[in-house]
Formats: C-alpha cells, structure tokens, sequence
C-alpha cells in the first residue's frame, strides 16, 4: 500500500489469534510453560501493520463468549463454541498484552463481541474511512456504515461494497437480513427452513429488509419464484424468529468507549517493555523487529 500516513486500521484480533494458533507450529513457549505459537504471529502481524505507519489503530479482541448481551436474547447463541481452555486463554491475553505494549488502543467487552467494539470504533472514525482488517466477509455490513474495505491481510485482499455484493448477493446493509433468513451456522443462528443463499439474496432484491418482507406476505407469495407461496407462509411462520435473528445478526454500533479519535493513533511505545513481553513469551526472535519498527523513521508510509 502507498499514500500518506492517513490509513485507519480497525484489527479483529481474535480472528488472527486464531489464525496464528492453528496454523503455527508450537515452537515457542513463556517462562511460565505455556505455548506461544499465537503470540508470536500476532505480534509479527502487529508490527507489520505498526510498520505501515497508520494514522489511527486500534484491536478489538472477544471476551464475551457465554456471556454476551445476544445470549441474554437467545441463549443458544454461539452455543456449540467452546470456552477457551487454560492454555489458550493465556495467549489470548498475552496476545492483548503485547498489543498495549506496542502502543495499540485495545478494546474488549464481556457484554459485546469485538464485531460490536468494531462497529462502534467505525462510527468514530467514520470520516477517515477505516480499514476493517479481518477475513470475517460477515463484517461487510460496516462497509454501510463508513468503513473502506475488509482487507483479508494474510490473503492481502480488499473487499469493497461490489466483493461484498458478488458474494453475498445482497448490498451491505442488508447482510444482517440476509443472515437472519438463511441462518448462521458459526454463531448458532437459525435460518428459515427451506431458504437458502439465492433466495435470500433474490428476496432482498425485491425488498429492503426483512420487516418489509414480513408485512408483505401477499407480494412475496406472488414473486416469480419457484415455491413461493410457500415461501411466503413460512416466512410468517417463523416471524418471530426471523426478527430475533436479524437482531442477533446486527452489529452494535452505541457501545460507550468514552474515547475520541486522537485516543487511536498509535502511542509511544516504550522499546525496552515490549521486548521484555517478548523475552517473557518466548518470542525473543522478535525483539530486532521491535526495536526496527518502534523506531518512527524507519517506518514505511501507508
């Protein structure tokens, strides 16, 4: 990437603590015994994106499993996904740690996910035009909502509104619609039986939003497409249902962070700390790396 040092970047963390967890081999370990193979990517993949100098940065980490304010609406929310054990837990925090060491704004919640947390930094940063960066296409529906792109960084791919679109088939304001009629397996949201992508997708071609759908059984039976006055009873068949998922579905975007913007731009970050972590999580490799991209000139410009 090239430009001015004006880039914004909104990290799912999670989603690449993970990534680094099962892709990596556990050839690091801290002094208190644990494996570190997820802190070690991580906190490459930090200091890659440190290097491209952003305006603004900001990780977003989950906290919340089990305990969200969507299992207070649906308790079976993310019900098949278990809870982390001990030795992943310690990453996941060692993970943050490092994070704030490097002088990156992080943010997590035990009542909202990070997908919310990066809704609610989108708003903030609305005018610069943020960067999501996570592999989560499901975050599409913040391209509504002012961010730029999805930028899959392993993958070094952007998706914009038309990736969103050609993949999904619906725009990106309608994601959480387009979930809530076809389900989500990955967070145990059911979908309505016999629904499936192309009708979804041809449905809200035809109206804006599932409410609409709802409040039109009668256009919907008459659309031409195969089955669907069938179609139609089951949508108001499962109403309820419907309209609980697509809150389920819905990012929140109003969590109080009780920041501003010049609370995101990258700290000073104190060299001799974050090479201490990484003396401490076993990743002692990085410490050359660390000390090459806190220093500001040798930072690339994004």
């Amino acid at each position: 990437m090239s430009g001015n040092n004006s880039a914004t970047f909104l990290v799912d963390a999670s989603v690449y603590i993970f990534r680094y967890y099962f892709a990596l081999p556990p050839n690091w370990t801290s002094k208190s015994g644990y494996s570190t193979e997820a802190v070690y990517g991580f906190s490459n993949f930090l200091l890659d994106l440190l290097a491209r100098r952003p305006r603004h940065i900001a990780c977003a980490f989950d906290e919340s499993l089990g305990s969200c304010f969507r299992n207070e609406l649906y308790p079976d929310y993310k019900y098949s996904r278990a809870l982390p054990d001990e030795a992943l837990a310690f990453q996941l925090a060692a993970c943050r740690s490092m994070a704030e060491a490097l002088g990156i704004a992080s943010f997590a919640s035990e009542r909202y996910e990070a997908d919310d947390i990066l809704a609610t930094l989108t708003g903030i940063c609305r005018d610069q035009e943020p960067i999501i960066i996570s592999r989560d296409k499901d975050l599409g529906q913040l391209l509504d909502r002012g961010a730029s792109s999805l930028w899959d960084f392993a993958a070094d791919k952007h998706a914009d509104t038309a990736a969103i679109q050609a993949k999904f088939g619906v725009r990106p304001g309608q994601i959480a619609d387009y979930l809530a009629l076809v389900g989500d397996a990955s967070d145990d949201i059911p979908g309505v039986p016999g629904i499936g992508a192309k009708t979804a997708a041809r449905l809200l071609a035809e109206f804006d939003d599932v409410e609409s759908l709802l409040q039109r059984p009668e256009q919907v039976a008459g659309l031409k497409l195969r089955g669907a006055t069938g179609i139609a009873a089951r949508l108001q068949e499962h109403a309820e249902q419907v309209v609980l998922a697509k809150r389920l579905a819905t990012l929140e975007e109003n969590i109080e962070l009780d920041i501003q913007l010049a609370d995101l731009q990258p700290q000073p970050a104190d060299i001799g700390v974050a090479q201490a972590l990484a003396d401490e999580f076993g990743i002692g490799g990085l410490k050359a790396k660390i000390e090459r991209t806190l220093t500001v000139d040798n930072r690339e410009t994004v």
